[in-house]
């Protein structure tokens, strides 16, 4: 019997990567995000790969309530969670931040990913055999940040304290919790590192960039492990970005 997973932001750029990673390894797989044509669109480079198209907002409960009954009806059970789904917001000072904003942020990145999690929680603990796996999306910024980005960097980090609960909270339940951090992977959110993209001296540089195939392959990695083993922590990045050494 085919694995099953949940991806959440399946629409496009990573969580588009990963689904169809994942279905070409012989997953079936509930595709989640808000837009329903950008779903199908994934589904359809599945070419016939077992799928379910489900709109989801995370950070509504009872729309991310719906997307794991969904997956049970349709897949009898749950392996994977890909926690992906994630917003940013306008760069800028942190004096002119909006609140408006700043909750947007946290509530798709952070109140969804835990969310997702209490929903996968139930299901795995309940089914059998018992227990899944959960990876979530941290991001190079779960390390450090760009300027500007006060909203999404918190977030990212809060990430980070969540796969460790998780991960302890899960082991008597054998749910096993990894994060997978990423740094300039080739999708249309970092279209813009083209055109550069500020620096901690306060200068703008362009970036390089990786295919975001390398993020796919290593997700499809870490979910394939048996869950007596895990990756607790992967950070899959572009070679020549400015991460490693002095800003």
């Amino acid at each position: 019997m085919a694995k099953v997973a949940i991806v959440t932001g399946a629409g496009s750029g990573i969580g588009r990567a990963v689904s169809l990673a994942l279905l070409n390894a012989g997953w079936s797989v509930a595709l989640a995000g808000r837009r329903e044509e950008q779903l199908a669109g994934t589904a359809a480079l599945g070419e016939g790969a077992p799928c379910l198209v489900q709109p989801t907002d995370v950070a509504d409960p009872d729309s991310v309530e719906a997307l794991f009954a969904a997956t049970q009806a349709r897949f009898s059970r749950l392996d994977l969670l890909f926690n992906n789904a994630g917003t940013g917001a306008p760069p800028g000072p942190i004096e002119d931040h909006s609140i408006e904003h700043w909750r947007r942020v946290v509530d798709v990145n952070l109140t969804g990913a835990f969310l997702c999690t209490r929903q996968a929680f139930r299901l795995m603990k309940a089914q059998d055999p018992r227990g899944g796996r959960i990876i979530n999306n941290g991001s190079i910024s779960a390390h450090t940040p760009r300027p500007g980005s006060i909203a999404y960097t918190a977030t990212k980090h809060a990430i980070t304290g969540l796969t460790r609960s998780i991960s302890l909270d899960g082991r008597p339940f054998d749910i096993a919790c990894g994060q997978i951090d990423i740094g300039n992977a080739a999708t249309d959110m970092t279209a813009r590192m083209s055109r550069g993209v500020p620096q901690a001296d306060g200068s703008m540089k362009v970036e390089a960039t990786m295919d975001v195939s390398a993020v796919a392959d290593a997700v499809v990695y870490m979910a394939g492990l048996p869950l007596s083993a895990n990756v607790q922590f992967m950070t899959v990045m572009a070679t020549q970005m400015p991460f490693i050494g002095r800003g």
